[in-house]
């Protein structure tokens, strides 16, 4: 057993201050600040997504087909709800498509 217990290196580096990390996190350094995105349909006051207007509906429907989340989006939870209702009627009458082939 060593003597000099206070003098051995600790964590697995050498005392090299060159070898170890960047503080700040996982992948890619700190931590970047993101703008909150506002609910359009918040802002043009739309008290009703309309299920026929498929121009609007295609905004919100990536190559894939798949309903664009929130966080994605940036809607509210409420215009969220009715633009995914708005979607699924649609695409039960035909006017979009659930997937791509």
């Amino acid at each position: 057993m060593s003597t000099n217990y206070e003098d051995r290196p600790r964590g697995g580096y050498d005392n090299d201050d060159d070898d170890r990390r960047p503080m700040g996190g996982g992948r890619g350094g700190g931590r970047r600040m993101h703008r909150r995105r506002v609910c359009r349909f918040c802002i043009d006051k739309v008290d009703l997504i309309d299920f026929k207007d498929v121009r609007l509906l295609l905004n919100y429907l990536p190559e894939r087909g798949k309903i664009l989340p929130r966080r994605i989006s940036g809607n509210c939870a409420t215009h969220q709800r009715m633009l995914a209702e708005a979607i699924k009627r649609a695409r039960n009458i035909a006017l979009l498509p659930y997937t791509t082939d």
